[in-house]
C-alpha cells in the first residue's frame, strides 16, 4: 500500500491510499473554497446522560446531485471535486463534519444549569472505495476491500492517537432508504470525543460479566453462536458471521474475527484477507435476498480509545431496514422512542434465507 496526503484548497487533508507504490498523485486542488466551518456544539442531555451535537451548517451539505457533478468523482476539467484526480481508496475530511478540530468558544458554558455545552471536537471524513461512480462495494475485488481495510486501520490508528478523542467509528451508510446523500460507493469515519451511548451500554454490560465470569463477554457470544450453529451465515479459518439471537433488524448480521481484537488496526495480515472474501460473500447475500440492491448500515463497533478498552471485541454489525420486497422496517413509537425493538422476522429464519442464497 501506498500512502500519499496532500492539501485541498480550503486546508482539509485528502489522503490516497494506493495498492502499487508506483502511484503518482500530484494533481493539485483548482477550487476557489471558503474556509471549512465551525465544529459543531455539543450540548448534554441530563435526561438521558447523553451528548448531542448541534451542527446547523450541515444543512447546506450536498444532496443526491445528478451523476455528472457527483463531488466524490474525480475532478476533470469541466467539473471540479473533492478528489483533485483518479485513485483507487481515497480519505478527506468531511466538508460538511459533524465533529471537527476547528472548535470555537461558545457563548456561555451551559444552557440551562443542567444542560452545559461545549465545543464539538473532533472528526469526519469520508473514505472512498473506488473512483467508479457506477459500481458498489459489493462489485469490489477483494485486493481492492483489502486495501479499504488497510485504509481504515491507518485511520483508526491516526485518529485513535489524537488527544480528546475516545472512539472511532468506521460506516458505510448504502441505498436512499438508509438516508445517503450521495450515491457514489463511499463511506465515513467519525471520531468521537465522548462514548457513544451504545458503547457504554455495551461496555457496562461487558464490564458485569468480567466482574461475575472472568471472561470477555462478546467471545462467550461469538463462541455461543459458533457452538449453537443454527445462526451461522459463512465462516472461513479466521472469521464468523452470524445473526445474533436478539437481532433488532429484519437482517443483521455480525461479523466477528475469530480471536480477539481491540480494534481494526490489530488485525494481521491473513485476517485482512481473510476478511475481503467474507465479507464480499456476506453483502452478496444480502442483494440476493430480494434480488436487488439491499440498503444497508455496516458499522465496525471498536474497541474505545481509553476507558474500557480491555472489554473490547472488535466485530462488524451489518443491517438492513428492508423486511421483504418493497417493505421497510420503520422505528415508529417503540423503537424511536422507547428504544424498545419489535423485530418481524426470527434471527434463525433471517439466517436461513441467507444461507438459501444461491451466489
Amino acid at each position: 500500500m501506498k500512502r500519499t496526503p496532500i492539501t485541498l484548497a480550503d486546508g482539509r487533508e485528502l489522503i490516497y491510499f494506493d495498492e502499487n507504490d508506483d502511484a503518482v498523485r500530484e494533481t493539485v486542488d483548482r477550487r476557489e473554497l471558503p474556509p471549512p466551518p465551525a465544529a459543531s456544539q455539543l450540548r448534554y442531555d441530563p435526561l438521558t446522560d447523553e451528548w448531542v451535537a448541534v451542527a446547523a451548517h450541515r444543512q447546506t451539505r450536498t444532496f443526491l446531485p445528478p451523476a455528472n457533478e457527483c463531488p466524490l468523482d474525480p475532478s476533470t476539467d469541466e467539473f471540479l471535486t473533492e478528489i483533485p484526480g483518479d485513485y483507487d481508496v481515497a480519505v478527506f475530511e468531511n466538508r460538511f463534519p459533524s465533529f471537527s478540530a476547528r472548535t470555537v468558544d461558545s457563548p456561555g458554558d451551559t444552557i440551562t444549569d443542567l444542560v452545559p455545552i461545549k465545543p464539538g471536537f473532533g472528526r469526519c471524513e469520508v473514505v472512498c472505495f473506488t473512483s467508479d461512480h457506477n459500481t458498489a462495494f459489493t462489485a469490489l475485488p477483494p485486493s481492492r476491500v483489502r486495501l479499504v481495510v488497510d485504509a481504515w486501520a491507518d485511520r483508526t490508528a491516526v485518529l485513535s492517537a489524537t488527544p480528546g478523542i475516545e472512539q472511532v467509528f468506521c460506516f458505510e451508510n448504502r441505498g436512499v432508504e438508509i438516508g445517503v446523500t450521495l450515491h457514489h460507493p463511499h463511506g465515513q469515519i467519525y471520531a468521537y470525543p465522548f462514548l457513544p451511548p451504545k458503547t457504554v451500554a455495551m461496555q457496562a454490560a461487558s464490564r458485569r460479566h468480567h466482574e461475575k465470569t472472568g471472561r470477555n463477554l462478546y467471545a462467550d457470544v461469538l463462541a455461543a453462536e459458533i457452538t449453537a450453529g443454527d445462526r451461522i451465515v459463512a465462516s472461513n479459518e479466521f472469521w464468523t458471521a452470524y445473526v445474533p439471537a436478539a437481532a433488532r433488524w429484519p437482517f443483521e448480521v455480525h461479523l466477528a474475527p475469530n480471536r480477539r481484537v481491540a480494534d481494526i488496526p490489530e488485525l494481521s495480515s491473513d485476517e485482512r484477507d481473510a476478511f475481503a472474501t467474507i465479507y464480499l460473500e456476506i453483502l452478496k447475500r444480502f442483494d440476493g435476498l430480494f434480488d436487488g440492491p439491499m440498503p444497508y448500515i455496516s458499522a465496525w463497533h471498536q474497541a474505545p480509545v481509553n476507558e474500557g478498552r480491555e472489554l473490547g471485541y472488535l466485530h462488524l454489525q451489518l443491517f438492513s431496514i428492508r423486511r421483504a420486497p418493497g417493505k421497510l422496517k420503520y422505528l415508529a413509537g417503540s423503537e424511536s422512542a422507547m428504544g424498545v425493538f419489535i423485530n418481524d422476522v426470527t434471527p434463525e429464519q433471517a439466517a436461513t434465507a441467507l444461507r438459501e442464497v444461491a451466489l
